[in-house]
């Protein structure tokens, strides 16, 4: 190999190093800011046989349990389940203000940590718009589970 071509090798090698180097970041990066969403009866059973471990940024739907909420009276901590009517239910724990139309019984989305206990500490909740809206990934859940109960698997 001529010296000329020896020099466009390692110029092409560099670049390509470089490129890989450079996705290789993305991609870790991108990783880094993935919140997966979850269900109660995921967050209990695993959502393809993965359960959330401890510390992970996730996000949660399902529906408010009637009665669960309960309110701190001296700050805006708030706690209440979620269920997604199969039976299972994750606590939830928030600081600040609700969204004007998060009340009990409605479907909302909650982002937050998932704890060592089992709770997830939310840094943001949103709930649904109108009567009729419900979140996609709400569901497809609340669907997918209803199809789950009507067949008995």
């Amino acid at each position: 190999m001529n010296p000329r071509r020896k020099a466009r090798l390692a110029i092409v090698l560099a670049i390509g190093l470089g490129l890989s180097a450079t996705v290789g970041l993305v991609l870790y990066a991108l990783g880094q800011n993935i919140d997966l969403f979850y269900t109660p009866v995921e967050m209990h059973h695993g959502k393809d046989g993965v359960l959330p471990q401890a510390g992970q940024r996730l996000r949660i739907g399902g529906l408010v349990v009637p009665g669960t909420v309960t309110r701190d009276a001296k700050s805006l901590a708030v706690s209440f389940d979620l269920t997604d009517n199969s039976g299972e239910r994750v606590r939830v724990s928030y600081v600040g203000i609700l969204p004007d139309l998060f009340r009990e019984g409605q479907g909302i989305v909650a982002q937050g940590r998932l704890q060592a206990d089992g709770t997830v500490q939310a840094s943001e909740v949103l709930a649904k718009h109108d009567e009729k809206y419900m979140p996609p990934e709400v569901a497809g859940a609340a669907k997918a589970q209803h199809e789950r109960g009507v067949n008995g698997s």
